[in-house]
């Protein structure tokens, strides 16, 4: 957790949650067609997945967890451009952090500097769910505006432009060990879409 940052992750507040056993009375209170509305059409292997993971931690809420993975998302953006290596390492898994680790290197041994502004995050979209033994993975889809640029160590810009907004679309995959009392979610994958 980075001193200072919001927790993104879901935590149940002390007292709302009695038994959090998947058979908790409460569990079934949406009726399942409800369940995912506005987030997975029902009976879709997306509805079906957020059940698994739903199944295993009966906390689990879909729109926070999307509400912090939108804060997830500008946190390892901007670690990443400024560096930040000590923030990036509580957000992302080992494979993931050495490969953002590397172009950091790359771009100090360059003596080049990205600088970064968000514009806003349009979407924030859960595109996949699934449960393998005992770890969730959800793959979002996030559609952002932002200024970029790289700068060498005179200033002159390498790539990106200080005063053009663009359009950005990740698809990135989170996990998270349900069955530990970690509540944290970790970015275990990356990729761009179209």
């Amino acid at each position: 957790m980075i001193p200072g940052k919001q927790d993104n992750n879901v935590v149940p507040m002390p007292g709302t949650v009695i038994d959090q056993s998947p058979t908790a009375p409460n569990a079934d209170v949406v009726p399942p067609s409800d369940r995912w509305k506005g987030i997975a059409e029902p009976d879709s292997p997306l509805a079906h997945g957020l059940n698994a993971v739903l199944v295993q931690d009966s906390s689990f809420d879909a729109n926070h967890f999307l509400t912090g993975a939108k804060s997830a998302y500008e946190m390892i953006v901007m670690a990443f451009a400024n560096g930040d290596r000590r923030a990036l390492r509580d957000l992302l898994s080992s494979e993931v952090y050495d490969s953002f680790d590397a172009a950091i290197k790359d771009r100090e041994k360059n003596e080049r500097k990205t600088e970064t502004r968000f514009v806003a995050i349009d979407k924030a979209e859960l595109l996949g769910a699934e449960v393998r033994e005992h770890t969730a993975q959800l793959t979002v889809k996030f559609v952002s505006q932002m200024i970029s640029v790289t700068r060498d160590k005179a200033g002159a810009i390498v790539d990106g432009n200080p005063d053009k907004v663009a359009d950005i679309t990740d698809v990135w995959t989170f996990a998270r060990d349900i069955s530990s009392r970690d509540p944290n979610w970790k970015l275990v994958g990356t990729g761009s879409g179209h």
